[in-house]
């Protein structure tokens, strides 16, 4: 493989990494940095480069809902997710953001608690 076919190769991002990405706000003209879930299946090849993200919110007020997922940065869960503070991960809130508006991985999180808050929300 040449150099120039690496330096062209796409990032591979899967399903239950944990984002920093542009997010719309709620508002959808203004965006700001901010952790996501990917929940889009693996190898969907729609061949748009983008991305079905779950937002995460710091806001634990949020919490409690059974479309949302508490995620305590104390426990193994949160270790692994990168995620810095008490979060919910809010299946509720879901966006499709385009893969350059990706900045990095910071971590993963199983997804057996956000398939069953996926499934509340979208009544599956």
């Amino acid at each position: 493989m040449s150099m120039t076919t690496m330096m062209r190769r796409k990032p591979s991002y899967k399903r239950g990494e944990v984002i920093l990405s542009r997010f719309p706000d709620s508002n959808l003209y203004t965006a700001k940095l901010r952790p996501g879930l990917i929940v889009q299946a693996d190898n969907l090849q729609t061949g748009l480069p983008q991305l079905v993200v779950a937002m995460i919110t710091t806001n634990m007020s949020r919490a409690g809902h059974p479309s949302r997922v508490t995620i305590l940065v104390a426990t193994p869960e949160g270790q692994q997710s990168g995620l810095i503070m008490d979060s919910v991960v809010m299946t509720d809130n879901l966006a499709t953001v385009v893969e350059s508006t990706i900045e990095r991985v910071i971590g993963w999180m199983p997804m057996e608690k956000v398939n069953a808050a996926l499934r509340h929300t979208l009544n599956l």
